[in-house]
């Protein structure tokens, strides 16, 4: 506390972002202030006036660091970042922000390129969004390749222009062939100009254009050009029907609502678009003790935080925090005043009451859903349960995978379902160290030995005060093994449990003739499954994700390995040279592919010469 005090007394009176970490150094609250030694001061005094999920944060406050910035907008584009980054425990946090999906042009590219994309990068491309839905991008996409004729494929242009045939798009009229030079680049970036116009709303110049195009066609009596030109008129009205963008008209708007429930919280968000609500999401957050305007301050911040359009009106049921921030971040962002209004009569606070309606029905929705969920899933552990006679409810199951080629770069896996639900962050893998050839009761017991191993010296780092509970790989320890596997294989991991002094029930998954789920096994009895059973369709499910994740961690290995097999075989091709190489090219095709000069911007010019001709042999020989 003592080097706390020492850093408050130095902290200045300006505008910055501070950093609150706990005693493993991890971030746990990133927040921003005008004056920063005012702001931060505040947390280590006077806690009577703190909200209690402030004072838990406080209690676990070791240390913290500060960034000094220009402005208070600046210091609020910094948070937003950083929370981004660090996901901190006491922030207000959007669960998942992948559901934001942009259209990107790739005009940084001499031919440029048209996809869906939910990341943003300050790469030169230009990205319209965020949309309201996957599907609604995806059509728009494909109505706008339909209309211009650009390309779908992942050609390498100008690199690969004609290195090959025009491909099937080009035959049935859906592409311009760049690759091929049946257009020429200036006229294949006129119309990513034109689709650029397009997704911004700017319809008028194209379509007359297009009507012009139409008439002159018509009165030439080329019917057939003008009935493309027709064909691409009424695409384009279309596409303007489908267009839900965050467009900056003045009569688009965002309307927030919010419903503060019992531990749970929920913010919706309806989009006014011409005068009409066109798509709505909720967001539920699960922290007790926040008010409406913590929730709106953070909400507001990491929701508009990607946005590429922002409407001149947004709507809420209070001030949230730092307001006047916000809006002026807003503002800058996107280069146009944008107002938050809190409305106090009339239509527009109808328009709130309709929200927080929502909202409240989104979170009822949402807990009936997940607790519906919960008894299905317990129904089928407790099934699982009766059917293999546990001793208790497997609610950590994990299952086990070995993946080879004739017992060449074996791997091993685990996958980890809590609560009947796949855990990802718990999946772990196992390069084989002591088997030689394909012995997958060996490879099994290596690996699962080595988990349980792991294990142990977890347990005793955490006795030791070297390590905290919540940091442990591997433990807690499965309340039930489930192997791909038959008879053989329990066999041989209830040997190993022995061993080792564990009483974790194993069994193995069978498979029918089809290679499809059949039944459940011990070393001596199979236990027949209800075809179509939910119990079924969870076993089922897991075993294919296993297998799944098995034969991906293989494949990522044995190409890895092939590819510095190949590598290796090439004079001044070092770790650290293909370290460099896989890192730029990604691939070993690319690599391959890349030119002399492509290669001298990773390698020395000796070096890129001898993979060039390595790869190049025989090329130009007759």
């Amino acid at each position: 506390m003592n080097a706390i005090k020492d850093k408050l007394s130095n902290l200045p009176m300006c505008p910055g972002v501070y950093i609150m970490k706990n005693k493993n150094n991890d971030v746990i609250y990133v927040g921003k202030s005008k004056v920063l030694k005012n702001r931060v001061s505040q947390y280590f005094m006077n806690s009577k006036a703190h909200t209690p999920k402030t004072v838990a944060m406080v209690e676990n406050i070791a240390d913290f660091d500060y960034i000094v910035t220009d402005s208070e907008t600046e210091a609020l584009a910094l948070e937003c970042n950083l929370i981004k980054k660090y996901r901190p425990k006491y922030n207000i946090l959007l669960k998942d922000d992948k559901h934001y999906p942009y259209i990107k042009i790739t005009l940084n590219e001499e031919f440029p390129r048209i996809f869906m994309t939910r990341k943003i990068a300050n790469d030169g491309a230009k990205y319209f969004g965020p949309y309201m839905s996957g599907i609604m991008v995806k059509d728009t996409i494909s109505i706008i390749r339909n209309i211009f004729k650009i390309r779908s494929c992942k050609k390498n242009l100008p690199r690969d222009i004609g290195k090959g045939r025009p491909c099937l798009y080009y035959q049935i009229g859906q592409c311009s062939a760049p690759c091929s030079e049946k257009i020429s680049k200036t006229e294949y970036r006129e119309n990513f100009e034109q689709i650029a116009d397009v997704l911004e709303g700017k319809y008028d110049k194209i379509m007359a254009t297009l009507q012009e195009k139409m008439f002159d066609a018509a009165d030439k009596l080329e019917y057939e050009k003008a009935g493309r030109y027709r064909d691409k008129i009424n695409s384009l009205k279309i596409l303007g029907d489908k267009q839900k963008i965050m467009l900056t008209k003045a009569d688009n708007r965002d309307i927030i609502g919010v419903f503060l429930g019992d531990g749970e919280s929920c913010v919706q968000i309806f989009y006014m678009r011409d005068g009409k609500i066109q798509g709505s999401e909720y967001f539920v957050f699960d922290i007790p003790d926040a008010t409406a305007e913590e929730l709106l301050c953070g909400f507001l911040k990491q929701y508009y935080y990607t946005a590429t359009n922002i409407p001149k009106e947004i709507l809420l049921p209070c001030y949230p925090e730092e307001c006047d921030d916000i809006i002026k971040w807003l503002s800058e962002k996107v280069g146009h005043k944008v107002q938050i209004t809190v409305p106090q009569r009339g239509e527009k606070l109808q328009l709130i009451n309709m929200v927080v309606n929502n909202a409240e029905e989104s979170l009822r929705q949402h807990i009936f859903k997940r607790n519906r969920e919960s008894i299905e899933q317990n129904t089928v552990l407790k099934e699982l349960s009766e059917i293999l006679s546990l001793k208790k409810v497997p609610f950590r199951i994990e299952s086990y995978d070995i993946s080879n080629i004739s017992g060449s770069s074996s791997v091993g896996v685990c996958v980890v379902y809590n609560d009947a639900r796949a855990s990802k962050k718990d999946y772990r893998k196992f390069n084989i160290k002591t088997v030689v050839g394909a012995d997958d009761y060996e490879s099994m017991r290596e690996v699962i030995s080595r988990r349980i191993n792991k294990g142990y010296e977890e347990i005793d780092a955490i006795e030791q005060g070297n390590l905290d509970e919540d940091k442990a790989k591997f433990l807690p320890f499965p309340d039930l093994i489930l192997l791909d596997g038959g008879k053989g294989h329990v066999s041989a991991i209830k040997t190993l449990m022995e061993t080792l002094g564990e009483d974790i029930p194993v069994f193995g998954l069978v498979k029918d003739d089809k290679h499809k789920t059949k039944a459940l096994t011990d070393e001596k009895n199979e236990f027949d499954l209800k075809l179509g059973s939910d119990l079924f369709r969870f076993l089922f499910e897991l075993q294919e994700e296993v297998h799944r994740f098995a034969i991906t961690t293989f494949r990522k290995k044995y190409e890895t390995k092939a590819v510095f097999s190949e590598l290796e075989s090439i004079k001044g091709v070092g770790p650290e040279n293909r370290k460099k190489l896989l890192n730029t090219f990604l691939s070993i095709e690319k690599i391959k592919k890349a030119d002399y000069n492509e290669l001298c911007t990773v390698v020395d010019k000796r070096t890129a010469e001898n993979i060039y001709n390595f790869f190049n042999k025989g090329e130009d020989d007759d």
